[in-house]
């Protein structure tokens, strides 16, 4: 109990989670009266961090820095105009659709949300779009991000879970593409009711040069997801020859990417690298402090006293991770819930792991994007200069169909186990 107000009130004076967790780990240990526990302490953050999974979080940072700085991401866009650039909304099928392409890549909701608004948001507003509108359904498609591979939160639920990364990614593609069409769907519907404008025709030769100007660009997510699923590679060693597929293509393709600008984009993977990793360590401090004190098992018992089967447990899941993912960010939601509730997923209820940890995933970003935080939203805010809470009534569809989305999912584990079976 005073573990818990301790940690209460650290967080409420807005002291950042990774401090919280381990001052509360403190305060535990002081309260206990055992202090033979303080030896123990560095060593279960270290014990965080000591795993080579968790090498390919810097390198697919890394890959969306090199991807950004070397025109990719415009050229992606591109593409995805020449294939719907014409329909009604056309341009707002294209923010989508070049969303799930830069997810392939970028694995970041937030640093997704910022690239994209500063991209497709002028554009929209240029033809006609609400900007209100344009900067909500860029928030909604960044986050595609974490749940199309590579991902940084599927890295840190794969250490956490201790369930092999690749499986993770895997799991992760046909929940992703799901998400897309449901979206798509969506503008097509809102499209028809609200006179979305139509964009501009290409013909068959622009066309088909905006395409094989933008092809060598989608060799990255190639090479990354197909050397996993063919077994060739696992995700650390696929996220390293991503990196190098990434500079080549900026480089020699592109040729916007220039080796002088290597230093910088290392610092800012490097210091974005260090934030995540400090989460871990202090995320092991917190599931030691959490099994030393028996949480899991008075969790437990609360839960099978509302739940009786399966489903019922996921669908309560999906409630309480909701709710925790509108005031808590994606990876710290992760570090705070996945040792407390994925014990009683695996051993009381017998769910698969990899489908526990697609469901957790898409619950704590669907929470970016829900109030009263919408870290999502005020991210969209600060480049396009668009209104949190009007964003979020604009684009309340796309919510209601990502949380239906996320109620299917949960009922049906093969959405996610497919390819990994």
């Amino acid at each position: 109990m005073v573990t818990s107000a301790a940690f209460v009130a650290i967080m409420l004076v807005g002291v950042p989670i990774g401090l919280c967790l381990c001052l509360a780990g403190i305060v535990y240990i002081a309260a206990s009266g055992n202090p033979v526990l303080f030896q123990s302490y560095p060593l279960q953050m270290f014990s965080g961090v000591d795993s080579y999974g968790l090498i390919a979080i810097p390198l697919f940072i890394l890959i969306g820095e090199i991807m950004n700085g070397g025109g990719i991401t415009r050229r992606i866009v591109e593409m995805a105009m020449a294939f719907v650039g014409a329909l009604r909304g056309g341009l707002a099928y294209v923010n989508v659709l070049a969303n799930m392409f830069v997810a392939s890549i970028l694995g970041s909701a937030t640093a997704q949300v910022a690239i994209m608004s500063q991209i497709m948001v002028p554009e929209m507003e240029r033809q006609g779009y609400d900007k209100t509108f344009a900067a909500g359904l860029t928030a909604y498609a960044g986050m595609l991000g974490p749940i199309i591979p590579p991902s940084v939160m599927f890295v840190v639920y794969s250490v956490l879970a201790q369930v092999p990364v690749s499986d993770m990614l895997i799991s992760g593609i046909i929940p992703g593409v799901l998400l897309t069409v449901l979206f798509c769907t969506i503008i097509a519907v809102m499209g028809f009711v609200y006179n979305f404008p139509s964009g501009a025709r290409m013909t068959p030769r622009e066309r088909l040069m905006t395409v094989l100007r933008a092809l060598p660009t989608l060799s990255i997510p190639v090479v990354i997801v197909g050397s996993i699923l063919t077994g060739l590679a696992n995700a650390t060693e696929a996220a390293a020859v991503g990196a190098i597929a990434a500079a080549l293509v900026g480089r020699y393709w592109t040729r916007e990417f220039r080796f002088s600008q290597v230093p910088e984009m290392l610092l800012r993977s490097g210091i974005y690298s260090a934030i995540v990793l400090f989460l871990v360590a202090a995320a092991a401090v917190f599931s030691w402090i959490l099994i030393f004190g028996k949480v899991p098992q008075e969790v437990a018992g609360w839960i099978q006293s509302v739940a009786r089967d399966p489903v019922t447990f996921m669908l309560l899941v999906n409630v309480i991770l909701i709710i925790i993912g509108t005031v808590i960010d994606g990876v710290p939601g992760l570090i705070m819930t996945v040792p407390i509730l994925l014990p009683i997923a695996t051993e009381v209820y017998h769910v698969d792991p990899r489908h526990f940890g697609v469901v957790v995933v898409i619950n704590l970003v669907l929470g970016l994007l829900s109030p009263p935080v919408g870290l999502c939203f005020f991210v969209a805010a600060a480049v396009t200069g668009a209104k949190p809470g009007k964003m979020f009534m604009v684009t309340l569809p796309f919510f209601v169909i990502a949380f239906l989305m996320l109620i299917i999912l949960s009922v049906w584990p093969t959405l996610s186990l497919a390819l990994v079976n």
